[in-house]
């Protein structure tokens, strides 16, 4: 692709991950008053108009039946799982904590390839994941910190993201865009709208704006992404995701009154290195087709806006919904 190209991709790129940042400052903001159920509960409902009329360009003759019924239930009880822990995690803890931890996502997924799609990881890039998973470490720091139900939260939140990327890699081709989609949305309104009863507390009119808002802003940062690798390379795009942390620092202080503690940055450090290298790997000739990290996002449809890693968008399928 020609430099100008890969240039309007990066700054693409980089406008889709400012997005997103400002879509979790509103996350925090709600949680600080807002059970995430309900959080979780209010970004569906506002992001059905938006999905719908992206739905409707679909011309596709056929039903909402998945043709691989097992995993696409698994891969919507890990999308529920995911936006309600990621969800949680920016309510409680610091940005730029919870994506150091949420950026080990893509090393996990590198894992998960392996037993799921046949992957074979070489010892370059097994090691990379150990030592980005010792990145992870580093930033919780066991024994010197007390570990809160955020930490596990966002545990928890980059585990099952990851392995509902690796499952859209292994289903996606077969799957309608509709069904990968819907489910989990569907899923998401019914169990957290189940919930809702014991949690609700009453939201004047602005805290609701700010529920749309976030329905726009994933949608918004999706097209930005969207449009960043049609006009770039992956090995230009991808990295651009760790500008978040950038963002996140920011936020964090300017809004939130958050400090960056020598382990986060130390961490995040370790954690970004490892990732930019299996970036570089899988960018590389002679590697594996699957290219899980490159070609998968962690975070799956709204109402969890694609943070890490975000899907290249198939010729032939076009953008993939994840």
């Amino acid at each position: 692709m020609p430099p100008s190209s890969n240039l309007r991709g990066a700054l693409l790129a980089l406008v889709a991950f400012a997005v997103f940042a400002t879509h979790d400052v509103l996350i925090k903001y709600l949680g600080g008053s807002y059970s995430p159920f309900q959080i979780v509960f209010f970004s569906v409902l506002f992001g059905f108009p938006f999905v719908t009329v992206l739905l409707l360009r679909d011309q596709t003759e056929a039903n909402l039946l998945p043709t691989h019924p097992w995993w696409s239930l698994a891969r919507t009880l890990a999308s529920v799982v995911t936006a309600f822990t990621v969800f949680y995690a920016f309510s409680v803890l610091p940005l730029a904590q919870t994506y150091a931890i949420l950026f080990a996502a893509p090393l996990l997924i590198t894992v998960l390839a392996i037993p799921l799609l046949g992957e074979k990881v070489g010892w370059r890039r097994g090691l990379a994941v150990l030592v980005g998973l010792a990145g992870v470490i580093v930033v919780l720091r066991p024994g010197e910190t007390d570990l809160s139900l955020g930490h596990l939260a966002a545990l928890v939140g980059a585990v099952s993201s990851a392995l509902a990327s690796v499952i859209v890699r292994k289903i996606g081709r077969e799957e309608r865009s509709v069904v990968l989609i819907l489910y989990p949305m569907v899923a998401n309104f019914v169990l957290m709208g189940a919930a809702l009863p014991f949690v609700y507390q009453p939201m004047p009119l602005l805290d609701l704006g700010a529920q749309a808002v976030i329905a726009a802003l994933a949608l918004v940062g999706t097209a930005c992404v969207i449009a960043a690798y049609k006009a770039a390379s992956a090995i230009t795009v991808a990295p651009m995701q760790y500008s978040q942390i950038i963002w996140a620092t920011f936020f964090g202080f300017l809004l939130f009154d958050e400090s960056l503690s020598w382990a986060t940055i130390a961490g995040s450090a370790i954690i970004i290195a490892s990732g930019l290298y299996i970036v570089l790997r899988e960018s590389m000739g002679g590697q594996s087709a699957n290219t899980p990290v490159l070609r998968t996002r962690s975070r799956a449809g709204m109402p969890s806006a694609p943070r890490v890693a975000v899907y290249v968008p198939d010729e032939k399928r076009g953008p993939d919904p994840e």
